[in-house]
């Protein structure tokens, strides 16, 4: 005889039954749209995920974008130096005649910024994608040694 059920009142549909195969919403009786609507809605931007990282050369970032293509992705550049990446994500046709067991690619707009440092030449940003990840690579400026002069000291 197991203890589980003994644990959850012979019950296999408790959300505490780590055993149970019945997933509630707790949200559904709220006056907002189901939690799992929203997170279809927001899940294009929550899971956009971009590395960044600095070489001796460039700033440059890799996004995620499996599925998108390039033509769908806009890499724009704005005053104050921020680098914004956007683009959407769209929902499959449905056909009145499939049945689905399980939606877990996102889908939606997505956009992200990024607020790039001084020395990033913004004039000189390049993009590429290959194989669902977009490479901006951003140069920078090299960085000037300050000129020291040495002063002499009288007296």
């Amino acid at each position: 005889m197991s203890i589980i059920p003994s644990l959850f009142n012979g019950r296999r549909n408790s959300i505490f039954d780590p055993f149970s195969l019945h997933i509630s919403d707790p949200f559904r009786d709220f006056p907002i749209p189901s939690s799992s609507n929203v997170l279809c809605e927001t899940s294009a931007l929550v899971n956009t995920r971009v590395d960044w990282k600095e070489t001796p050369e460039a700033h440059v970032f890799k996004a995620d974008l499996p599925g998108i293509k390039k033509e769908e992705v806009k890499v724009e550049v704005e005053d104050g130096r921020v680098l914004q990446i956007s683009g959407e994500r769209n929902v499959e046709k449905e056909d009145k005649n499939d049945t689905w067991h399980r939606v877990e690619r996102s889908s939606g707009k997505f956009t992200r910024r990024f607020r790039l440092p001084e020395n990033a030449k913004m004039d000189q940003v390049k993009a590429a994608m290959e194989n669902g990840v977009l490479t901006i690579t951003v140069p920078k400026e090299e960085v000037k040694k300050p000129d020291v002069k040495s002063i002499e000291i009288s007296g």
